[in-house]
């Protein structure tokens, strides 16, 4: 791998480091907490119109869809810059890291263009209906089930949990059963607003509105609300996973965070000996993330099908973020009780690094079965 920048890659990160300082708001790192809240959603919402119009919001989209056709590249640099900021764009990273993608790939006409280009204007914020609590991140075992409705369209009827953004979202990326199996599960788009569909927010020391449960009672949708075919969610959701996981660059975050925290030690002299072996750590895990990360798109650049180095990615980025966390907590503990907003900010999103994009165990589960080809059962 070339770990030199070429000159169109050093142009475009410098655009979006300007656009980020004359785009954030003074109070943007109040703002940044709480990445859920009603606040942040209108601000995002604003941000990513902007972002739109300066056509920074979907740059390695195809052009007829409001992208530039960039390569991989250029949306992992848009990625790290914008998350190394606190991710301004609030919730809409997923329309334009993954879901946007996969509804180019596997959606209907219909389906692409009714959903496709509000993301491209940077005016929607979608969720995603995974994890259940019978279920958690086990995909395989969730209960929210679609039933043919008289052959007119599905109702469903489940909980989902731990939803990111439900509270302002506009439509549920949604994982149900239409049939017994691990093949027996598929994916329904569903507006928010459609009857039937009820949203409660969790309580929770990791932000404002992050998360939520989500109650389907009876929801009726059309059959056209299905992505694909009935049982292709695997096929599909495997291929927008690996998306998600390498496409949210937290290292960059963590990275920078760690950055803040060292010199904040530095002004006050207590940046030394167990200080520093402890930030040490933590930034080689922040750069083995980052160079792991940047491997695996150039994988994606040149063309290769996605695999189970995401995962590891995905882990590593876990350790990262809690090992930048643990140090905060440890040597700026004053930063957390309102001293550093910006700090609190990134140590309550380390604090759910190990369940969002699907939990580290199941990760790890993964890299066993799938990269290193460990057996399941001792022999």
């Amino acid at each position: 791998m070339d770990f030199k920048w070429d000159s169109e890659q050093q142009s475009f990160r410098a655009t979006v480091r300007a656009f980020l300082s004359e785009h954030l708001p003074a109070d943007w790192e109040a703002l940044a907490h709480g990445p859920g809240s009603a606040a942040q959603s209108t601000f995002s919402t604003k941000f990513c119109g902007a972002l739109a119009t300066a056509g920074l919001l979907v740059p390695h989209w195809p052009q007829h869809w409001g992208g530039r056709d960039a390569d991989p590249w250029m949306a992992f640099i848009l990625a790290e810059e914008m998350w190394a900021a606190g991710e301004p764009r609030g919730g809409q990273y997923m329309n334009v890291n993954w879901i946007g993608p996969t509804l180019m790939r596997f959606g209907s006409e219909e389906q692409q263009a009714r959903y496709i280009p509000p993301m491209a204007r940077g005016e929607t914020i979608w969720c995603q209906g995974f994890s259940e609590p019978e279920a958690g991140s086990d995909l395989a075992s969730l209960r929210t089930r679609a039933e043919r409705n008289n052959g007119s369209g599905y109702r469903i009827n489940g909980q989902k949990i731990w939803t990111s953004y439900a509270g302002v979202a506009d439509t549920c990326f949604l994982l149900a059963r239409t049939s017994v199996g691990k093949n027996g599960i598929s994916i329904f788009l569903v507006p928010m607003d459609t009857p039937g569909i009820t949203v409660r927010q969790i309580p929770s020391i990791i932000g404002e509105g992050d998360i939520h449960e989500v109650f389907f009672d009876n929801v009726e949708v059309p059959k056209t609300a299905i992505l694909g075919a009935e049982g292709q969610a695997w096929e599909i959701v495997r291929t927008s996973l690996s998306l998600e996981r390498v496409g949210i660059p937290r290292f960059a975050l963590a990275a920078r965070m760690l950055d803040r925290a060292v010199a904040t030690l530095k002004k006050s002299g207590r940046f030394n000996g167990g200080a520093i072996e402890q930030a040490a750590r933590a930034k080689a895990a922040c750069e083995a993330t980052r160079l792991y990360s940047y491997s695996i798109i150039d994988q994606r650049k040149r063309g290769l099908p996605p695999g189970p180095e995401a995962s590891a990615a995905r882990f590593a980025t876990v350790t990262a973020e809690r090992l930048v966390g643990e140090f905060v907590v440890e040597q700026l503990p004053d930063a957390l009780a309102g001293g550093d907003p910006l700090l609190l900010a990134h140590h309550q999103r380390a604090i759910v690094a190990g369940i969002a994009s699907g939990a580290a165990e199941i990760q790890l589960n993964l890299i066993a079965t799938e990269l290193l080809r460990m057996p399941r059962e001792p022999r």
